[in-house]
């Protein structure tokens, strides 16, 4: 038998039934078949069908059904209920398909491991797309006609100039990419988390040389996403970390670091399908190399937290072959945005309120989003100091990327996201926004020049869109220029907790309407999207996050040989385990407390209580690192 190499992707061109079968013919390692859907979550279906069941009725689960399961199976909640849970998953034949190899799976006969063909797939109810990956589909879809409308509507639009007239556009492009950042251990093992701060602050680990089975982990990624076409840019350390030990032997311990992969832009669904495939060669590459790899936001309390920045443009083909970024200028060192940038920029600032819920809907993303750990904090921008001098300040929400010399990069890197943002939902929403921001500006016929001066305005200045009371741009570190008060006040106080973050949805009913623009992210969508967010929030935080402090409190222990001033100190801590975990005579302990309104079903009373348990745990712990520290005898 020829050996035909090893096959990673198929591609939509060969996603029929006849060239498929040759490929499959050619390549008999790929034994299953997967079918892949997301539902609101972010939660990608995997399950394995023998590929004669496949190949055998192909023409049959490609026009129709290529599989079913119900709503137990996938978060659907309010749509595909007890009652009506058939779900079916439909092929989508217009991305990649791809070949997921188990290394732990060798066919002694063929000489290789056996595959898996994961093919993208809709989820279907009752005839109607309802999944993560068709929201994001049909928003692109909406947008470009919307956008081609916009074109046609204003023929003259200040700092597109050299874009002559839409007649010459053939076609919108949606460009986005993400950054995949995470951590990665030695199973069983952890690093005190001071010496994760201190190694943080002095900046130790960020973009230093990799070793050991680190190193190789990170190579054999890096080679794995060439081979499938994902045309990576760079792997490298985070800020992160501490350095590995070297046992007798040879062998790294001890490892706890933070990594970075980033690769190559795509377009709209086929972005948010690699992410998928990413996050999957780095697990599976690194458990084989024997390390654990955790994508939560916030891992490790008072170390930095794992985010995805999530990076949005749109470029337009025209008929003559060039390529024009509409977002970019005609005169990159005279003007920072075109109408169009500018109007996306102010739509994503106004809109945030009701985007931030799909972005930050758990408890772990809300401990990565505190000041001083380079996560945004605060709904604002940054320009630059001018527009022929380009600044990337880290502080902000919202960055606006640009290259003077190169129209092409000119686009907003989303700084808010981590790595389980539902990437699909997410994008939708921020082209969605810009939609609308884009609308505002062409519709206020205002030139570049004023369009900065909006969206530079000061709080309490009154603009054509922008609220009155905010304001939205900053070139200052916002973590150092600013105290929280001043914060709040100029950009708005952030929501807390999932609850308080959900609320936003009712507080904002005429931006929720720009959700629901084209009929895509239907109100029955998003209050599906908000109900299993919700349910996550409340079992994570009786399940998970309850246990795990009880458990903390416990270790909190008097310790032998303390003088008086041991002894107040330990009087402190004890006083917090008490009110924290300790029921007294008809006086419920906080933790207690917030059981009680979750059961009742108080969660704003739920959500208050919990902004008070984590402010009073890590007070605890600080003050019984203190104490122990005192002790030393």
């Amino acid at each position: 038998m020829a050996d035909y190499g090893t096959l990673y992707v198929v591609r939509p061109e060969d996603e029929n039934s006849v060239s498929l079968k040759k490929i499959l013919q050619r390549h008999p390692e790929v034994q299953f078949v997967s079918f892949m859907g997301v539902d609101f979550a972010g939660n990608d279906t995997d399950e394995k069908i023998p590929i004669k069941e496949f190949v055998d009725n192909f023409e049959t689960m490609c026009n129709g059904c290529a599989a079913q399961t119900d709503g137990s199976s996938v978060v659907l909640p309010g749509i595909a209920t007890l009652n009506d849970a058939r779900v079916d998953l439909k092929m989508d034949t217009t991305v990649n398909w791809y070949v997921d190899y188990n290394y732990e799976h060798f066919d002694e006969k063929l000489q290789k491991n056996v595959g898996t063909l994961r093919i993208p797939c809709y989820l279907v109810h009752n005839g109607k797309h309802v999944c993560s990956r068709s929201i994001l589909a049909d928003t692109l879809a909406y947008v470009n006609k919307e956008i081609m409308g916009l074109l046609k509507k204003y023929p003259h639009i200040p700092g597109l100039e050299h874009l002559k007239k839409s007649a010459d556009v053939k076609e919108l492009v949606f460009t986005c990419a993400t950054e995949l950042e995470f951590w990665v251990k030695t199973p069983g093992e952890d690093a005190p988390v001071e010496v994760l701060s201190s190694s943080q602050i002095m900046q130790e680990q960020y973009w230093q040389r990799t070793r050991g089975s680190v190193r190789t982990a990170l190579e054999q990624c890096i080679e794995m996403m060439q081979n499938y076409g994902l045309e990576p840019e760079m792997g490298h350390k985070e800020c992160g970390g501490v350095k590995g030990q070297l046992t007798a032997d040879g062998h790294m311990t001890h490892i706890m670091e933070q990594l970075e992969i980033d690769w190559k832009y795509n377009v709209g669904v086929q972005t948010a399908d690699n992410e998928i495939l990413v996050r999957n060669i780095v697990k599976e590459t690194f458990r084989k190399n024997g390390l654990d790899v955790t994508f939560e936001a916030k891992p490790i309390p008072g170390v930095a937290g794992s985010g995805e920045h999530t990076h949005v443009g749109i470029g337009a083909k025209l008929n003559n072959g060039k390529y024009v970024n509409l977002f970019a200028p005609a005169d990159m060192k005279k003007d920072f945005l075109s109408v169009l940038g500018y109007g996306a920029l102010m739509g994503l600032l106004k809109n945030y309120e009701v985007i931030n819920p799909f972005i930050s809907c758990t408890t772990d993303a809300f401990n990565r989003l505190q000041p001083g750990f380079e996560a945004p904090v605060c709904v604002n921008t940054s320009l630059g100091l001018a527009p022929d001098n380009p600044s990337r300040n880290r502080t902000i929400l919202v960055g606006l990327v640009r290259d003077v010399e190169n129209p092409m990069a000119t686009r907003f890197e989303m700084r808010s996201p981590n790595p389980f943002t539902n990437t699909y939902i997410a994008i939708a929403t921020f082209y969605l926004a810009m939609l609308d921001g884009m609308k505002a500006a062409l519709g206020s016929g205002k030139g570049l020049k004023e369009l900065e001066k909006e969206i530079s305005k000061k709080a309490g200045e009154k603009g054509f869109y922008l609220e009155q009371e905010r304001q939205y741009r900053t070139e200052a570190d916002v973590f150092e220029d600013f105290s929280q008060e001043e914060r709040d006040k100029l950009f708005g106080k952030p929501p807390a907790t999932v609850w308080e973050n959900l609320q936003a949805l009712k507080k904002y009913p005429a931006k929720r309407k720009v959700l629901n623009a084209g009929n895509v992210l239907l109100d029955k969508y998003i209050d599906s999207f908000c109900e299993g967010a919700l349910i996550r929030w409340k079992t994570e935080l009786v399940m998970q996050y309850l246990p795990e402090y009880v458990s903390k409190i416990k270790k909190l222990r008097e310790l032998p040989n303390g003088n008086s001033v041991d002894k107040k100190n330990w009087a402190k801590v004890n006083k917090l385990r008490q009110e924290l975990a300790k029921d007294g005579a008809g006086k419920p302990c906080l933790f207690t407390q917030i059981k009680s309104a979750m059961g009742k079903e108080n969660y704003a009373k739920a959500s208050a209580l919990q902004i008070v348990i984590q402010h009073n745990m890590e007070e605890v712990q600080a003050l019984y690192h203190d104490y122990c520290l005192n002790i030393i005898d």
